[in-house]
């Protein structure tokens, strides 16, 4: 089978890289796009996380200089997702990103950010119930910009409110949520029931149980439905303890990343070509199904904002073996043949 290359629109680090860390360099960007790679994502949206503003500062300085820098980074990383910090504080819908950093809407911190980069924040993940949330949400959309909802406790008038001004996606649609909700009027149904929002979702077996990951792509849709990894720096990297945004977690032997001192899952290790081959194996979708999920859906959420953005992408495409394996994958002049190296 031979496809474009996958699209990750939630990456917060990969490979033993965190790109949350503020001292990101080149060689290390360049290293784990090079891992990320080998999974066939070709394209994908650095995410950085609530934090204050001068940490935020510090944060997308270095990864963006790091992207300018690199060799890879140019051709891989168009743009950045924002996920926070106007998202709902409260229990069980802030997850790990620290409460104490969330503030009312501002899109002034925003312009200030974008002000540092030379590549735009293409994607603002934000709870629109919050102090200014629509209003915000409409500016941004009104910008070119993909507008989601995460980590929010917003019902279904404000769920419509938001896709009234222009809110297209919902962000790990499943997760950011605490275990108890109201039987039916919560943020979950809200979002599945809105024809306006795409939805990404974790398909790593921990963040969302199998059958119940069938259950919510057959309620928003297949056309509708995005794969994701919402990866961390334990992606692709052994077991053991790492630094995320400042925050202890650990990449336990069952693949789920904790925090050190929390009960709370804090991102994934999941690779998106392994998200492919779950949803395959879980009955879910067809294997060019599931790789559509993982690109063209993904592109197709971002397209706009990207032709606004003025930026095209390179030219990228997978060569997938029988069980879905990764045999060769291009992006631009850059192409790995694994199929090759595997036989020598």
């Amino acid at each position: 089978m031979h496809t474009p290359g996958l699209v990750d629109l939630q990456v917060n680090g990969f490979a033993g890289l965190d790109f949350n860390s503020g001292t990101v360099t080149p060689a290390e960007l360049d290293r784990a796009l090079e891992a990320m790679l080998a999974t066939g994502v070709t394209t994908c949206l650095p995410t950085i996380i609530t934090a204050h503003p001068h940490e935020l500062e510090e944060r997308f300085r270095a990864l963006d200089a790091a992207v300018t820098g690199s060799r890879l980074g140019p051709l891989m990383c168009p743009a950045y997702h924002l996920e926070g910090p106007f998202l709902n504080p409260s229990a069980g819908y802030c997850g790990c990103h620290p409460p104490e950093a969330m503030t009312a809407a501002s899109p002034d911190l925003i312009a200030n950010l974008e002000g540092l980069l030379s590549r735009p924040i293409l994607m603002v993940t934000l709870a629109p119930e919050i102090e200014g949330g629509i209003a915000l949400a409409g500016k941004l959309a009104r910008m070119g910009k993909v507008v989601a909802i995460g980590h929010s406790a917003a019902d279904f008038d404000i769920v419509a409110a938001a896709a009234d001004v222009g809110v297209t996606l919902s962000t790990h649609l499943g997760n950011g949520l605490p275990q108890d909700l109201p039987k039916l009027s919560n943020a979950l149904f809200a979002q599945l029931g809105e024809d306006r929002m795409m939805a990404g979702f974790i398909a790593d077996g921990i963040h969302l149980p199998p059958k119940a990951l069938k259950s919510l792509i057959r309620a928003k849709g297949f056309e509708r439905s995005i794969l994701v990894t919402d990866a961390v720096v334990a992606a692709g990297a052994t077991p053991g303890r790492y630094s995320f945004a400042g925050m202890p977690v650990e990449l336990r032997a069952d693949g789920s990343v904790y925090q050190v001192n929390g009960s709370s899952l804090a991102g994934s290790a999941l690779k998106l070509d392994d998200a492919v081959r779950n949803v395959v194996a879980w009955g879910i979708a067809t294997p060019a199904e599931a790789v559509a999920m993982a690109s063209t859906h993904a592109l197709a959420c971002i397209a706009d904002a990207l032709a606004v953005a003025g930026i095209t992408l390179p030219e990228s495409a997978i060569d997938w073996s029988a069980d879905l394996r990764v045999r060769s994958v291009r992006v631009g002049d850059e192409r790995r043949d694994f199929a090759a190296e595997a036989a020598a």
